[in-house]
């Protein structure tokens, strides 16, 4: 289990408040397993819901997209040799297919996201993602990102 936030930090560029992953528990050429704990006291909850709140479905799908760019960085600085993931630029979204929604997550939940990488061709990695609350499946998405390229300052050209 990997749970350090300097870890996470290492991987991805997101930061609270908009930081979706608290641990990764496994990791591997093809797979990763994080969590979440969705905080009771989330100011998302006043306005969604308010008497029956419950954790935005978009939201769910953003963390399992950043537990699929961990993944996509761990397997980078690998073949880096433990260079870091993204010198040049940082990973995006660029797919999201088959998005269901089965399931409701509410405050106070722990909520498991399953990453796996079902193909890389070129710069795009695709994967399927799975978000699991008290061991049942809540969402399922599959989705593809690729890097993008930071775009250097005009003063750095001259």
């Amino acid at each position: 289990m990997v749970d350090s936030k300097d870890f996470i930090y290492g991987k991805i560029p997101h930061r609270p408040p908009f930081l979706w992953v608290d641990k990764v528990v496994h990791i591997d050429a093809d797979h990763i397993i994080a969590q979440k704990k969705i905080p009771a006291d989330l100011d998302i909850f006043q306005g969604h819901y308010p008497h029956h709140p419950i954790m935005p479905g978009v939201i769910l799908c953003e963390a399992v997209f950043q537990a699929g760019a961990i993944l996509i960085a761990d397997l980078l600085q690998h073949e880096k040799n433990g260079a870091a993931p993204f010198p040049d630029g940082v990973p995006v979204l660029t797919r999201i297919t088959a998005a269901k929604f089965k399931r409701e997550v509410k405050p106070g939940d722990t909520v498991t996201l399953k990453v796996k990488l079902t193909e890389k061709i070129g710069p795009a990695w695709f994967l399927k993602g799975k978000v699991e609350v008290h061991n049942k499946t809540a969402v399922k998405v599959s989705f593809a990102c690729t890097l993008t390229q930071k775009k250097r300052s005009l003063k750095t050209r001259i």
